[in-house]
């Protein structure tokens, strides 16, 4: 079995563009939710969504791409570039292209495309339907884009297994690399949702936050607080270079951390709804712990799926509960979401990230706007302000509609051979 780690990230969030500008707002528990913008959200209860307002597509992709493909596209590819760029991939350093991979992860896939589809067919008639459109909402061909420019010709992988897809498509590179299927991947998940159809959609559900929140939107996504109302949605993307420490070490890196356990479950119970008791979710991060051959007090911290809705805050306590017994009050739990809003598909890729930068920084975020603790959540959620401390293991949780749930163990890079 190969060891697997990271030699690359980054993240675009509604907290900045770039892991060290969106890493510095979060620790210091900065908001990115405010109003909506992309559309006039007068007729809907929700206003408010998490934006990157500071991504400007132009800066990384020619006029004709932007012109044809989705925002959701425009945030896989660019995150991807970013990362390169940033970390100093060349395509010209992977000996072998049939070992490297693009594995990508999305919940919500191309909705503005598919609205402006619909548009142009029900206001032109079918000559007037782009023949592309059928190209462009396939959400895979973003991460066919990124494997056409770095030349990643090993098997691909296209994640829509709604909020955990970031995780599981992190665990599936880590099973791949650990086997010696392939030797290095591009991990990118990215989801741009903020769109009337898909609001008015949440908003029936009961799934978001409601109107009392529309004029104080940085107080709204409050993840295990009693006052509580619904997730936040958002958009984002993040991208991991995840490869064999083999592969790592002869092209000089330095892993920045070590994946060393994945698990997955499904509740098979509701589209929806988590199963109240929790099995599914505590067979998952045992799964993960058997996986990384861990004990549960070897978990320093944990990044909550935490979205603030009343049913998963309440399921995703009880399992670590039950997971980690009286070791539970004692590790730092904290939910990115609190202060990026709920980024479907990528979330799991970027708060994987965050998690790192929490172990390289020994900084451990907070959970803002956890003012009046629900009772039922009564872990220790490092609320309002960040804790310093020694983080070496992490566990990331995910939990998605469709009761699909995910698991990924971290730990810090502390040297080694192959």
């Amino acid at each position: 079995m190969k060891k697997v780690v990271v030699t690359g990230m980054e993240v675009i969030t509604p907290l900045g563009v770039g892991l060290e500008t969106c890493w510095n707002n979060l620790k210091n528990g900065v908001s990115g939710i405010k109003r909506i913008s992309f559309f006039d959200p007068k007729n809907h209860k929700c206003q408010i969504a998490g934006e990157c307002r500071d991504f400007k597509a132009e800066k990384f992709l020619d006029t004709k791409f932007i012109r044809r493909y989705d925002r959701m596209f425009h945030l896989f590819v660019s995150v991807a570039l970013l990362t390169a760029e940033n970390w100093g991939f060349k395509k010209e350093s992977i000996k072998n292209p049939f070992r490297f991979s693009v594995i990508g992860a999305s919940a919500l896939g191309s909705p503005s495309t598919f609205e402006e589809i619909i548009l142009q067919y029900l206001n032109f008639g079918p000559r007037k339907v782009s023949p592309l459109a059928v190209i462009n909402l396939s959400a895979n061909t973003a991460a066919g884009e990124v494997a056409r420019i770095f030349n990643a010709k090993g098997p691909q992988y296209f994640l829509q297994e709604a909020c955990s897809a970031g995780t599981k498509a992190l665990g599936l590179a880590y099973e791949l690399i650990k086997n010696d299927v392939i030797d290095i991947a591009f991990v990118i998940g990215a989801d741009s949702g903020i769109r009337p159809a898909i609001f008015a959609s949440l908003e029936n559900l009961g799934a978001i936050t409601d109107a009392k929140w529309n004029e104080n939107p940085e107080k709204a996504s409050r993840p295990f607080d009693k006052l509580r109302g619904g997730f936040v949605p958002a958009e984002g993307a993040g991208c991991v270079i995840l490869e064999s420490l083999e592969s790592a070490l002869e092209k000089g890196k330095t892993p920045l951390a070590e994946i060393i356990g994945f698990g997955a479950t499904c509740d098979a119970y509701h589209p929806t709804a988590p199963e109240p008791s929790a099995e599914s979710i505590i067979e998952c991060i045992k799964l993960a712990l058997k996986s990384a051959q861990i004990e549960p007090k070897k978990i320093d911290y944990i990044n909550a799926h935490g979205t603030g809705t009343l049913l998963n805050d309440i399921i995703e306590t009880k399992a670590i509960k039950e997971v980690f017994k009286e070791h539970a009050y004692k590790i730092p739990i904290s939910a990115n979401k609190s202060m990026i809003g709920h980024t479907w598909g990528a979330a799991g890729i970027i708060e994987t990230i965050f998690s790192i930068k929490t172990i390289l920084e020994e900084t451990i975020p907070p959970t803002i706007n956890l003012e009046y603790p629900d009772p039922e959540c009564d872990l220790n959620y490092v609320p309002q302000k960040a804790q310093k401390g020694k983080i070496k293991t992490v566990l990331k949780n995910s939990f998605g509609f469709g009761g699909i749930n995910a698991s990924l163990i971290i730990k810090a890079w502390e040297g080694g051979d192959k």
